[in-house]
């Protein structure tokens, strides 16, 4: 037993369950651990979810670096990125969900220490969007808010997207970019 799959099973119980509703209990029985062994391998529930939280964080920055890193573009970088993110999200719907509905179950410790690392991952899109402004290919607008409402478009995503849906996540995202972009486009 190792702590990936722990984590991997936490994940999923804290998808299905909630945070609150999934217990210690749940995650030893899911990877066939007595529970007092379970603390062998993490110290809390808030640790697991500290980490769940760390892990889905660094997968979506990596590959959402790795798009805005590329010499395209800014609306074909935007684009680009809004594929990568949207497929991240449905590749790793348990992760996801834990991302999104869960991070407000974290205690104040591990808050502190979430929240501005969340806060980067933001900045990532915010920035982008200036560049686009500045650029003038988008019109002037709070990259902020511009930022916001797009993740909390993509974001949602998680709550009604369906693998075995009328479209691929590839189709929502193009129409998703083509909605954000028009609106922005100068």
């Amino acid at each position: 037993m190792d702590r990936n799959q722990i984590l991997d099973a936490a994940a999923q119980l804290m998808s299905q369950k909630g945070f609150h509703a999934a217990s210690m209990q749940d995650i030893a029985e899911a990877v066939n651990l007595q529970k007092a062994s379970l603390y062998h391998h993490v110290s809390s529930k808030q640790e697991i979810l500290f980490e769940l939280l760390e892990q889905a964080l660094n997968l979506l920055t990596e590959r959402i670096a790795a798009v805005f890193s590329q010499e395209l573009p800014v609306e074909e970088k935007l684009r680009q990125a809004m594929r990568v993110y949207l497929a991240t999200l449905t590749e790793h719907p348990d992760l996801s969900i834990v991302l999104f509905l869960e991070h407000r179950s974290l205690e104040p410790e591990y808050r502190q220490r979430h929240i501005p690392r969340r806060d980067r991952f933001e900045q990532l899109w915010r920035e982008l969007i200036q560049d686009g402004i500045s650029a003038g290919v988008f019109r002037q607008t709070d990259a902020a808010q511009a930022a916001r409402f797009l993740l909390g478009t993509m974001n949602w995503t998680i709550t009604w997207y369906r693998a075995d849906g009328p479209l691929p996540i590839e189709a929502i995202s193009d129409q998703f970019a083509s909605l954000f972009l028009d609106g922005l486009r100068v």
